[in-house]
């Protein structure tokens, strides 16, 4: 039995397999035709049918001329060709576009059934597959071209791509750009400035209760000042404008995210649309922005008021006012504690400084005493007209049928001092009027048989032509009531009064719990650290005065704590900025030192990369007079490098002598680290200073540790080697001063001798006793091992 080849092998495999898939396409048509779709999903498998036929029979053809061209045979292939021929030549000629309009329609129904065009990558695999077939996402396949070799390429530079995308990134640009940060400089200015428009808002809405008054004409009579209502109308108008202006700005106003919360600080959305739509759909956004300008106070004053006025309804002006009061004003003051804490939650303050705060506490409390003042007037004023009234009811001569004016609304502005019968703000019914004017005025006298009970002080202020007294009066009593709790009410047992001054008690309480115990908070963060010194003062000379300290040492002390005090003001500045990040606070010392630290010679000539470890690493350091900054023989721990002040060095030498040097701004000491950082082998014992460091007078200077000069040495050595900061360093090194002075001495010594020698011959024993000494200091005077070679 002969072995078939492998292409006979492959066909037969191929062919059983296209058989399943036919199969298997065929039971899929028949359980769709049960389907509502039945007719067209048959109409589309007896089309896919066909494909497959087709391609099974162009396999055959292809095996065939296959075998033709390598001289094999195949019986039942080439025994069965002509008649394929005969059966399929008709439908070559349309093949093509039937398979291709069956890829086509595989692609509209691959939504339907997205499984059956799924890959094995993307059955078998557990997420999003290293790859997978582009069948699984024709939407979204890649497009690929040939490159050079055989690697393929992704298409970047197509023309409908670029336009595509180039419109994309111009939309997402111009969208951006309509959308503002509200972490930006501008928008922090601007909220600031809203926050002080809606307090002048909040102060604004209480003078509406000024405009109505008592007129003293005759007999009193109740009429709206018609100048101040428009003046305080269009204030008022002028507020609500910032307001749309802020609303308009809040549809253009990125926000946080909620989902972004979860990780970090949030993430800014800023698609224009869904800005808007978020403000929108905000309770506490736009309806609530909408609801705290609606004109309520100028459509009550100019439509409503009037109008009761002429009809008499004292009563029912005063509800209506409260309950404008009551219905937007509080309303008002919870939006701006929202803004406040919308403002403080973006930036983490408002102002920025204490100060501010301060004055923000302080104005709150002023405008909670403008409106405890402007109720009380409204207040007196319903008591005068019920007194009125009450008069009028007990005499019978009193034919007053309104207790409105003349004319309800009065525009004469000033106020005249005397009025007459011909003034608008006149009794309404002059001849009733002249005739109860000897009765009436009782009920605008504090001391007559009515009970006003708290509204006593506010008689001469509801009749008032002074506009300054009729504002002015009304805060200061609100001031004063509210800061002593309403220790001095003395209501009648009237209800609305007894309700009044419980509120006014509880306001005054809360007032002072939360407005003046945040003044106090800031006043004491303000005088905190002087506190904090005066005690640590007080302490110290406690403890001083406990282990009983010689008064020197006292004075030292106390002249190092002051000196302190004014060079920190009580503030550890590493303290202070060692939690921030590194790069921050690297940049932070690198302002603050830089300058100073370049002031060293020695820095002079290192480059920025070395100078920023170095100013990571220093810190400052503070010395008082007479100080001893460092002892000759003691382990030096640091170099010093001194900023302002001067420091005196002595350094013993033979026989009691000693070499005195002094150190100014831009010198520095303990430069005996430097050599031990530069030896080798590395000796971990630290060296010893060879002189005495005493400070003349106060001294500013900056530390570098050794353990820190070492890290600098060891990872920039290459620096160290150089001939300029060798010379630099010993040029301004105070033991390579002393030893080059010693040497200069003896060297002139030696010179004078020469000469004196040429004029007279010294004795051999006088010429052998000054070698002697020559010698003794040359030995003494050793010289400094830097290591700088």
């Amino acid at each position: 039995m002969t072995e078939r080849p492998w292409w006979s092998m492959l066909q037969s495999a191929h062919m059983a397999k296209n058989k399943t898939y036919e199969a298997k396409h065929l039971e899929d048509t028949e359980a769709k035709c049960v389907t509502a779709f039945g007719r067209e999903q048959q109409q589309q498998q007896q089309q896919e049918t066909r494909a497959v036929t087709n391609s099974v029979f162009l396999l055959r053809v292809f095996d065939y001329l296959f075998l033709s061209s390598h001289g094999g045979s195949s019986t039942s292939t080439a025994t069965n060709m002509p008649s394929l021929l005969k059966f399929h030549v008709p439908l070559l000629s349309r093949w093509v576009g039937i398979f291709r309009r069956s890829e086509a329609e595989q692609d509209i129904n691959s939504d339907e059934n997205p499984i059956s065009g799924e890959c094995y990558a993307c059955s078998t695999q557990v997420g999003a597959p290293v790859f997978h077939s582009t069948s699984c996402d024709r939407a979204h396949s890649p497009e690929w071209e040939a490159g050079a070799g055989s690697s393929l390429i992704p298409i970047q530079g197509r023309r409908g791509r670029r336009e595509h995308e180039a419109a994309g990134e111009g939309k997402r640009r111009k969208s951006r750009r309509r959308v503002l940060d509200p972490r930006s400089k501008r928008v922090q200015r601007w909220n600031r400035a809203f926050l002080l428009a809606r307090g002048l808002a909040l102060a604004i809405d209480p003078l509406f209760f000024y405009a109505l008054s008592i007129g003293r004409g005759g007999a009193p009579c109740l009429y709206m000042d018609g100048g101040l209502a428009a003046i305080v109308t269009a204030l008022r108008t002028a507020a609500d404008a910032v307001h749309v202006a802020h609303v308009w700005l809040q549809f253009r106003l990125a926000y946080v995210s909620r989902e972004s919360l979860v990780v970090g600080c949030g993430k800014l959305v800023w698609d224009a649309r869904a800005v808007a739509s978020h403000y929108l759909r905000s309770l506490k956004g736009f309806w609530f922005d909408a609801f705290v300008i609606l004109p309520v106070p100028q459509t009550v004053f100019w439509l409503i008021v009037p109008k009761l006025i002429r009809e008499g309804e004292i009563r029912l002006i005063m509800t209506i006012l409260l309950l404008m009061f009551l219905f937007q004003f509080l309303p008002k003051v919870y939006h701006s504690i929202c803004l406040m804490r919308r403002m403080q939650k973006v930036t983490g303050y408002i102002f920025g400084t204490i100060w501010w705060g301060f004055a923000l506490n302080l104005v709150a409390y002023f405008i909670a005493s403008h409106v405890a003042g402007g109720c009380w007037y409204v207040l007196a004023i319903q008591r005068v007209a019920s007194c009125i009234r009450q008069q009028c009811r007990r005499d019978g001569t009193c034919h007053l049928v309104s207790l409105a004016c003349s004319e309800e609304v009065c525009y004469r502005l000033p106020l005249p001092a005397v009025d007459t019968p011909d003034y608008p703000c006149w009794a309404a019914n002059a001849t009733a009027a002249a005739a109860a004017t000897e009765k009436i005025p009782v009920c605008l006298d504090g001391n007559g048989p009515f009970p006003y009970g708290i509204y006593k002080w506010a008689l001469p202020v509801v009749s008032s032509n002074s506009l300054a007294v009729k504002i002015l009066y009304p805060i200061f009593w609100g001031l004063m009531t509210l800061s002593t709790f309403g220790n001095d009410l003395e209501p009648t047992s009237h209800w609305l009064e007894v309700i009044f001054s419980i509120i006014i008690v509880l306001s005054g309480l809360l007032l002072f719990t939360l407005l003046i115990g945040n003044i106090q908070v800031f006043l004491s963060a303000v005088m905190a650290r002087k506190r904090k010194m005066q005690l640590r003062c007080r302490d110290m000379e406690w403890w001083m005065k406990r282990r009983q300290l010689p008064s020197r040492l006292r004075q030292r002390v106390r002249h190092f704590e002051r000196q302190r005090w004014a060079t920190t003001r009580g503030e550890d500045e590493m303290e202070m900025i060692k939690d921030l990040p590194e790069g921050l606070r690297r940049d932070i010392k690198r302002y603050l030192c830089l300058d100073l630290i370049k002031q060293v010679p020695l820095f002079q000539s290192l480059d920025d990369l070395i100078l920023d470890n170095i100013c990571d690493r220093v810190k400052p350091l503070v010395f008082s007079k007479d100080e001893k900054i460092i002892r000759e023989g003691d382990p030096v721990q640091r170099m010093v490098f001194i900023v302002r002040g001067h420091i005196k060095s002595n350094q013993k030498l033979s026989r009691g002598m000693v070499a005195t040097c002094m150190l100014g701004p831009g010198n520095f000491l303990g430069d005996e680290l430097l050599s031990w950082c530069l030896r080798r082998p590395f000796i971990d014992r630290l060296p010893a200073s060879s002189a005495t460091f005493v400070c003349v007078e106060p001294t500013e200077a900056f530390g570098l540790d050794a353990n820190h000069l070492r890290y600098i040495t060891d990872h920039f050595r290459y620096k160290f080697a150089n001939e300029r900061l060798r010379q630099t360093a010993r040029y301004y090194s105070s033991h390579w001063r002393t030893w080059a002075a010693v040497n200069i001495q003896l060297a002139w010594r030696r010179y004078k001798l020469r000469t004196r020698g040429a004029v007279m011959q010294p004795s051999e024993n006088g010429d052998s006793d000054q070698r002697l000494r020559h010698y003794a200091a040359v030995f003494m005077s050793i010289r400094p091992h830097d290591h700088l070679e």
